[in-house]
């Protein structure tokens, strides 16, 4: 059996963000419209800040995507100086069933992510969005700024985080699609305050913001949490806004953002408009207003898995990508 394996360096080749939303955006459609098999994430709980999370996948068009990601989300790595993530995508020939590649899965994580949230942005943001906050300054941060900054003409970014602030915007000032112009926020309120378009790409339990400062019009994208007691982005901005999710049977199975203020009585189950893939569909409505706020809440589905490794599996030749190894 011959196996191709695909590096770090070569997922960052192969796989683009502007391709990335593009794909983002075709497997969300088929995931609302019920053509997509992407079961619910099975955790591994390890420990109280570690877990593992097995999510397997079957897209049917385009040639089809089959296959499966192992990914590890271990908090305790953090004080180790050890990445917090790590992530093994398995790609699966559909006609045959065989095995076809190992696919290095944390920096496909951190671009389909980005590309979930730039797909977000594109259809729901302001046309005239130009100033983004990115809250966490991670990989992921990095990420969500590159794919905000490919799909809306970003002029000013502020950053806001506990650790790496400094860092972060030094190495992302001017970088692609990105602005020279990225600020140290002094605090959440500044950041939040002043953004159009705002992505959350933290670990944290508790909200990063106050709902309150936020502007009419303004767009959020929340990542960072994924478990039902996780809650990144606070109830008040969930009852101001108009609430879109990447799948409503994970939303509600795993988004804190929303269970929280659903089980306290603050929205209804009805709050949540759509499923992103039905607004790319034209089948319900986005923003309907420049002063609507919207957020679009994603836990992350394997159908971004499904597609991303699509796109490695295409590009990757064409590119002389990737290594062959015998069974």
């Amino acid at each position: 059996m011959k196996l191709q394996l695909y590096s770090a360096a070569d997922v960052r080749r192969a796989l683009p963000m502007a391709e990335a939303i593009g794909g983002v955006k075709a497997g969300y459609v088929q995931l609302s419209a019920g053509r997509a098999q992407v079961p619910l994430r099975v955790p591994l709980n390890v420990s109280p800040d570690d877990v593992t999370l097995i999510m397997p996948f079957f897209t049917p068009d385009g040639g089809g995507a089959l296959g499966l990601k192992l990914v590890s989300v271990f908090g305790s790595n953090i004080p180790r100086g050890l990445p917090l993530i790590n992530s093994l995508v398995m790609a699966v020939d559909p006609a045959t069933g065989a095995p076809a590649a190992l696919i290095e899965g944390s920096s496909l994580t951190a671009i389909r992510t980005g590309a979930a949230s730039g797909a977000a942005t594109d259809v729901l943001a302001r046309p005239d969005a130009a100033v983004a906050a990115i809250f966490g300054a991670g990989v992921q941060a990095r990420r969500q700024l590159e794919a905000v900054c490919t799909v809306r003409p970003i002029e000013r970014v502020y950053v806001h985080s506990l650790v790496g602030a400094e860092a972060f915007a030094a190495e992302m000032a001017g970088a692609g699609p990105i602005p020279a112009d990225i600020v140290i926020a002094a605090d959440a309120r500044e950041a939040a305050a002043n953004a159009d378009v705002i992505c959350t790409a933290t670990t944290t339990r508790t909200p990063v913001f106050d709902g309150r400062d936020l502007r009419p019009g303004t767009h959020v994208n929340g990542i960072g949490s994924f478990t039902p007691e996780m809650q990144e982005i606070d109830s008040v901005t969930v009852r101001r806004a108009r609430v879109f999710v990447d799948s409503v049977e994970a939303a509600l199975a795993e988004a804190g953002d929303l269970i929280i203020p659903l089980n306290a009585g603050i929205i209804a189950p009805d709050h949540i408009r759509a499923e992103l893939g039905e607004v790319i569909a034209g089948l319900k409505p986005g923003r309907t207003s420049p002063d609507d706020i919207t957020f679009f809440k994603s836990v992350g589905v394997a159908v971004q898995d499904a597609l991303a490794a699509q796109i490695i599996l295409r590009n990757g030749p064409a590119m002389r990508l990737g290594t062959t190894v015998e069974l």
